[in-house]
């Protein structure tokens, strides 16, 4: 082939060649409920953007008739599920990756008090969709079609609805789906396929709050623990029983964010000027013990909760962003971020998702300091308490009726 005829067959390659993301690599490209698939608001995707333009990463589809509400999404089976308050009533809507609906059921009545609004978050497991009205109905359904396969009520635990509605997302563990009806009864596990009372928490008494249950296993041993208006509580998921208790936070106005564990601690804080706790936890012959290892008044996080990594925590703290030593609670930086607002991290960076006016924010995620990589707006009314969520390359902000979806993958040609 002559030297012409090969440049001109280059030149036609590399017209025809498309700029192609780079892998973004994890252990699922899955996001089944809340806080992701350990619930601990960090997503397994690589890849990422380090850096957005000043626009923002490319926003792919949006999607404004969902309804009014603070539910983030949840990701599974080439399906986005998200909830919404429609006409007084609480609709679960599912779309495909594209934005496309595809299904909407009737799950409830609205909320319509205090902040009205969906607020539980789906949560998918093994086909079917499991989700908790404000009004505390608890229900599994079909995640293909939205059929209902079962329901329950909180109040037949005895559960009171709590001032700002209930917003708990149900917990999945084995074949249990767990619930913090609050009160006697103060967390119940359920047959995930048939409904079915299966334990009651004994021993702790306390109304639900609005933060969801956490499981995690130290040493072989695992623990759910929760956020009450009693305080922090550790259940064992066998049987219910607790294995350890603090009232730290308790009968404050309201504790929201979920606890979080690492390395053998357990964080948990608070906004309305409560702060954060840490317990390190202890076991000796199947007893655990969890002794308060250190308070601070530098994490006030009303809702937006916080992320550990590699022994930090990087979280809400007033009006800004703070990290805090794991292990001493000691402040690293505290920077003003987006303002207030929700995290997730994903790929050594951290999301940032404003509670006002729509600021979503790209910023690096260590000890030495905060710098942010871009920023960029979305359009909504109110507060905005929905989590951002990364997943399969993708990042999914709900403000108000609007759902988005952006681009976040790397590029290379």
């Amino acid at each position: 082939m002559s030297e012409i005829g090969h440049l001109i067959r280059t030149l036609a390659l590399l017209l025809t060649m498309s700029i192609t993301p780079v892998a973004a690599v994890g252990e699922t490209d899955e996001w089944p409920g809340w806080r992701g698939l350990h619930r601990d608001g960090k997503s397994p995707d690589r890849g990422l953007l380090k850096a957005w333009s000043d626009e923002g990463p490319e926003l792919l589809w949006k999607e404004d008739g969902i309804g009014k509400g603070f539910s983030s999404v949840a990701v599974s089976g080439g399906l986005i599920y998200i909830t919404g308050d429609i006409d007084k009533r609480l609709v679960l809507f599912a779309f495909d990756l594209n934005g496309n609906p595809q299904w909407k059921t009737d799950i409830d009545a609205a909320w319509t008090r205090n902040h009205p609004g969906s607020r539980s978050t789906p949560v998918i497991d093994n086909g079917n969709l499991y989700l908790v009205s404000g009004h505390g109905l608890v229900g599994c359904y079909e995640a293909k079609t939205g059929r209902e396969n079962w329901t329950r009520q909180m109040r037949e635990f005895g559960g009171g609805v709590p001032n700002w509605g209930y917003a708990e997302s149900v917990l999945i563990y084995d074949d249990l789906a767990v619930v913090t009806p609050g009160g006697e009864n103060c967390i119940v596990a359920l047959d995930k396929t048939t409904g079915k009372t299966i334990w009651i928490s004994r021993g702790f008494k306390a109304e639900a709050q609005y933060s969801s249950c956490y499981l995690f296993t130290y040493q072989g041993v695992p623990m759910i623990v929760n956020g009450t208006q009693g305080g922090i509580v550790c259940v064992d998921p066998k049987d219910g029983r607790v294995l350890w208790s603090n009232p730290f936070s308790a009968r404050n106005t309201a504790n929201c964010p979920t606890p979080a564990f690492s390395d053998g601690y357990v964080f948990w804080a608070n906004g309305y000027r409560k702060g954060g706790i840490c317990f390190k936890l202890t076991i000796n012959r199947g007893q655990v013990t969890a002794e308060e290892a250190w308070r601070t008044g530098d994490m006030d996080c009303h809702h937006g909760g916080y992320v550990l990594h590699d022994g930090y925590i990087y979280g809400n703290h007033s009006r800004g962003w703070v990290c805090l030593d794991l292990k001493t609670g000691e402040k690293m930086w505290q920077e003003r971020g987006v303002s207030k607002g929700s995290v997730c991290f994903a790929d050594g960076m951290l999301y940032l998702f404003g509670e006002r006016d729509g600021a979503a924010g790209l910023a690096t995620c260590s000890p030495q300091g905060m710098e942010m990589k871009g920023n960029f707006s979305v359009q909504g009314d109110g507060p905005s308490w929905a989590y951002p969520v990364v997943t399969a390359g993708r990042l999914y902000l709900r403000y108000d009726n609007n759902l988005y979806c952006f681009d976040v993958k790397a590029k290379e040609l």
